[in-house]
Order: C-alpha cells, then structure tokens, then sequence
C-alpha cells in the first residue's frame, strides 16, 4: 500500500439530495503489485453487502460485479449476523458477469440497497477530472468509457493521490478542459527523440530507486544503466546532456535525512582541506595456515593470542581449510576464549533450537499460509533470490541442487529467527559465501544471524544503517580529497548512491566469489579501526578518480564506469590502498573530530612519540578493543615505513612459539 486516505466519500444522491446522512465514507488506497498498481475504494461500514463488489478484471477493462446466486441471497437474510464469519461463508461462492454503468449512479438493488466498492488497474484508467470548489472531489474515467462514482474529499484534498499516480503514470493537463488530467500509463512514444529519452529513462530509475533501492540496486540498476549506454554510444556526441539536477532531489529524498555536500548547518564540522601527507606503501603477508592456527591453540582448544592471530588475518587473510574454523570465531558464533568442549556443547543447543524453527515453518499448511500474507511473501521473494544467487558456483550451479534448497532453508528459518525483518533482498547475497564455507545448515544459520547482528540496519525499512554510512562515506572522501568531491558535486554525484549496492551486502557483487571471502574475513578483523569498509569504498573511488576526472565523466558516465567495476577490481590492491588510507588519517596531526568518531579514535589533533604511542600530553591513538593491542599506528608498515619501538617489540611479543 503506497497511498491510504480515510474520510473520502460518495455521495449517493449526486446532488439532487444533500442528506449527509446518506453519503458513504470509505477508504481510498493505491496499491502495488508485482506487475500492475491498483486503486481500490471501500466503504467502512461492516454491514456492506458483498454482493456489489465492482472490480477491473486483468483480461479487461470493463467493470464486473460480484454477483450472489438467487438461493445465496435468499440464505442471508436481513438478520443475519455483522461479522466476518458471515462475510466469508460467501467469498467462495461467487459468479461473475458483465456490468455496465453510466455516470457515477449507485447500483439499485432489488431490496433498495444502494452501496459501492470499486477497484481497477491503473493501465485501464483514462482520465481523471478533478473539481476543487467547496469539498474536493474527483471522477475516476476507465478506457471502456465507465465513470466510477465521483469521490470527495472530506478531510483534506486529493493532491497527495496525484502525487503518487504520477510516480506510475504521466498525469497531463486536458487542452480543452484543465480540470481533467489525461493519464498514461505506458511508455513515451518511440517518436521522442533520444536525448529525451536518455533523460527519461534516468528519471524512472531514479524514480524505482525511490521507491524500492534494494531491488533497482541488486537487479536492474545494472541492465537499465547499460542499456542506455549502449544505446548512447550510437548517438551523435553532440547530443549527450547530463541529466537535470533535480534526479539528486530523488536521491535525497529516497532516505530521507541524507543530508550530504550541503551547505553549513548548525551542528556539523565544518572540514577544510588538510594536509594528510604521503600515503605509506604498505604490503601484505601469506595467508594463515593450518599450522600456524594450530600453533596458537592450547591443549583444551582455546585460542592463545587473539590479537596475534586477528592481526595475522587482516595482513594476510586465511588458507580455505581454515575458514570452516576460523569464521566462527571471526563472526562470533565460538567464542574467542572458549574450549573445544564448551564449542561442542553450544553447537548441540544451537542444533537443537535451529531446528525448532525451522520447524515452525515447515508445520505451516497450505491453508495456514494462505491466511499469513507476510509468510507468502517471505518465501515468495527467498524462492526467486535463491534462483537466481550465484548459479555459476559449482555449489549453487544445475537443478535439484542441495546448496540451494539449504539456503532456502536458512532464509525460511532466518524469517522464524526475525519475523520483524523477515526476507530482504540481498540477504541471499550475504548468506551464500557462509554457506559455501560451513557446509553445514546449522552452522551457516548460526554465522549468519551474527553476519546479520552487523547488518541489520541496511536491511530495515527506514534505511537508518544507509543513511549513516552514505554521511560518513561522504565525510571520509572529502577529508581525502575535496577536490574530487567538488567535482562529483558538480555532475549530480555527490550523494555517492553509486556506492550503494558496496555498502549494502558488502561489495559482495563487485569481487570474485573466492574474492570475497578473503575481503570478508579481513573486515571481520574489524582492523584496524572501525568503518573500516567504508575506507574500502575511499579506496575504490580513489582509484578511480583520474579516469573520471580527466574524461570529464558526467552523471551518466560515473553511473555506468562504476557499475563496470564489477568483477574487476584486484581485491589485495584496494586492501594495501585502504591500510594506507587509514594508516595516513590516523598519522594526521589534525584529524577532524567527524572523522575520528568514525574511525573510532579517541583523540585526534596529535602526533603520536615514536618509542611511546604518546604525544607530548600522553593522549594516545586508539582504536576499538578488538583492534591492535596498545599500538599507536595500527599497521604492519613495510618498504621502509617506520614501526616504532612499542610496535616492533609487542609484534615480537606476539609471535607464537
């Protein structure tokens, strides 16, 4: 439902009688489904009879009725009961057949009853005429000619229903009476020139992003982006344009409260250009290996060094035959100090309790569910993500496959886990690497819901997680460089919604799949300091930045090169680029405070001692508990950068025996 309105009536008696007593109040919604967007109007009165229900059928234009056998009829008398019970006992005897009406008149029934309810699909709509004097009131017009009853406006007025007909439709003025909007609901004509049309299909993407950014963004953001270019190579240069400025008044208010490149508020930090120095060189170590994992276990399983070993994954990741092990610990399934008995003895509670929820819905029947639309919905939705997730991995690839009726399964028991929440896509994204890694139902579930824990905010509804990591994105990339903000700004870019899908499931659809796994389990590291992904994303778009800059890339162009990235950013690179990148703020003698609040330090405006961590006034660089263990530069430097004394003798220190 994207439009309700109570307070809305019929009257009746069109004028001639002006009894109020005889109007009918209703409730007036818009609604969307998979493939059509309905209007409906209902009484609210309970003791409406159903057998006057009008309705547009699919195949049709024309209104139908819902029509009540004689002997039906006869069976509910005057008396009978106002409840749903009743209303039921009917719905499934219902014949259909043609109706015909002529200028808003109220259907006369036999016993004098006069009531309405209406509904049709926004494609059969023709015209609307709108009347502002005195209550506002408006006439619905169908394609087949049929005026629907006119509809008034008792408590407000009917701006709000236009304004949302006219995300799914062109509403324009009649040239011969300006009260009627003339309505189309199909495509622009294929006379329109193509610079328009660029232009229009920019507008309904962003408009589809507006209403559902996880779907654009993890499906057709990328097939309508490159379709437009295609086509664009073909035109004439001459003609490119970018698109209006208003397309960033969409972006805006698709989240509302982002607030990015604006002017100065009250409340905000202001940051000027500072000077960050060189960014260090920085490299990368051999993957931690089984040995090296065993090496720092003692003999009841417990982990020795957590630190060390943290430390060793974010320079180097692991082998593949560690992570089934290590990626419990990293997402906090296992506990970091736990012993090899207390793991098994969790992992039998957590057996248990998985698979009484996944009980749940399995006991669900067929006619249970179809009276829980929200269930329907969730397994609707996991059925065509699940298809369609990573089918080329041998895991997932071919019919009948057992890792895709498991990660069927894990959604299904997710949405038992989180009904709240429930299924939202992309979810599928972030289940399927853990999937592939536990081989096991029950542990991917687990690891899963920790995977979760961290990204709920992305997934719920007013996009608060979204929100805040698109303002802080904005606010490191501008510390880093301004200049290529400034520019960015300047194309109808600066709100970064091309980094949208990065933060939403974790660049899951920008890397290879082996890719992302060692992507992922570095950032579980959660060094070396927090937000750390989103350095991920400055480094990305660093990279990026003379490409963009030198060819003059518009709003189009930023749009379809970074969507081109997918699948081919070397992942060990942007992970030295981004290690540099935080190793050169947190070595800032002036960091702004918005900066540091996001990095998670402490105290910024301070040059760290190099024997000690400590500036003069003893204020320390820190980073959160799980990062690097007093170390005031929380790095592994390497061709030549200089370590100080703390980190060299605490790096030996933690080398295992």
């Amino acid at each position: 439902v994207v439009y309700e309105q109570e307070g809305v009536f019929i009257h009746p008696s069109c004028g001639k009688n002006d009894d109020q007593d005889n109007y009918i109040e209703g409730v007036l919604r818009v609604i969307e489904k998979e493939n059509e967007v309905i209007v409906d109007w209902r009484p609210l009165d309970e003791t409406l009879d159903a057998s006057n229900i009008l309705c547009a059928g699919k195949d049709s234009s024309s209104v139908v009725e819902w029509n009540l056998t004689p002997k039906e009829k006869s069976s509910r008398g005057a008396d009978r009961p106002n409840n749903y019970e009743a209303e039921w006992d009917v719905i499934t005897t219902v014949s259909f057949k043609k109706k015909p009406h002529s200028n808003g008149d109220a259907t006369n029934h036999a016993n004098g009853e006069s009531t309405w309810s209406f509904l049709f699909s926004l494609t059969d709509l023709k015209s609307i005429k709108q009347n502002k004097m005195g209550w506002s009131y408006l006439v619905f017009c169908l394609k087949d000619d049929v005026n629907l009853p006119a509809l008034h406006f008792h408590r407000g007025d009917s701006k709000c229903l236009i304004k949302c007909l006219e995300n799914h439709a062109v509403l324009s003025e009649s040239p011969q009476d300006k009260r009627i909007l003339l309505v189309n609901s199909q495509n622009k004509s294929l006379s329109q020139s193509f610079e328009n049309l660029l232009d229009e299909r920019s507008y309904g993407l962003l408009h589809k992003w507006k209403k559902d950014p996880y779907t654009v963004t993890m499906g057709r953001f990328s097939k309508v982006t490159n379709y437009i270019f295609d086509s664009f190579r073909l035109s004439d240069p001459s003609t490119q344009r970018r698109p209006p400025s208003e397309m960033a008044d969409f972006l805006n208010d698709a989240i509302p409260g982002l607030k990015i490149n604006q002017q100065e508020e009250p409340g905000f930090e202001v940051i000027t250009r500072i000077d960050l120095g060189e960014q260090p060189e920085v490299s990368r170590r051999e993957p931690v290996s089984v040995e090296e994992w065993a090496k720092n276990m003692d003999s009841e399983g417990r982990i020795l060094n957590v630190d060390y070993i943290k430390q060793s994954i974010f320079k180097g990741g692991l082998c593949h035959t560690l992570r089934k092990e290590a990626w419990k610990f990293l997402l906090g399934y296992f506990p970091w100090n736990s012993t090899k008995e207390e793991r098994a003895n969790l992992q039998k509670r957590k057996t248990d309790e998985y698979f009484r929820m996944k009980l749940q819905w399995k006991s669900v029947s067929e006619e249970q569910e179809k009276r829980n639309s929200r269930l329907r919905d969730y397994r609707s939705l996991i059925e065509k993500d699940v298809n369609r997730t990573d089918r080329t991995n041998k895991f997932y690839e071919g019919e009948d496959n057992p890792g895709l009726i498991l990660l069927h399964d894990i959604l299904m028991t997710y949405c038992m886990y989180d009904f709240d929440l429930g299924y939202v896509q992309g979810m599928s994204d972030l289940l399927s690497p853990v999937l592939y890694v536990m081989e096991n139902e029950v542990d991917a579930f687990w690891c899963f819901v920790s995977y979760m824990d961290q990204m709920h905010q992305n997934f719920e509804e007013q996009m608060q997680g979204m929100k805040t990591q698109l303002i802080q994105l904005s606010t490191l990339l501008r510390l880093l460089d301004s200049g290529f903000c400034s520019y960015l700004e300047s194309q109808d870019s600066g709100y970064l919604y091309f980094c949208f899908r990065w933060l939403l499931i974790r660049f899951k659809r920008e890397f290879s799949f082996q890719d992302i796994l060692r992507l992922w389990e570095v950032m579980w590291t959660e060094l070396p300091c927090q937000n750390f992904h989103l350095l991920l994303c400055c480094a990305i778009l660093e990279s990026e930045k003379q490409q963009i800059m030198e060819k003059h890339y518009g709003f189009n162009e930023i749009l379809k090169h970074i969507n081109e990235l997918s699948m081919k950013i070397d992942v060990e690179y942007i992970l030295c680029k981004a290690e540099a990148i935080s190793m050169q703020m947190m070595n800032c003698k002036e960091l702004p405070q918005a900066v540091s609040e996001i990095l998670g330090i402490e105290s910024s405006s301070v040059t760290p001692d190099s024997d000690t961590g400590e500036d003069e006034s003893g204020a320390v660089l820190n980073c959160p508990t799980s990062s690097y263990p007093s170390v005031s530069t929380p790095v592994i430097a390497a061709n030549g950068t200089r370590e100080s004394t703390q980190q060299m003798s605490e790096t030996q220190n933690l080398a295992p025996a």
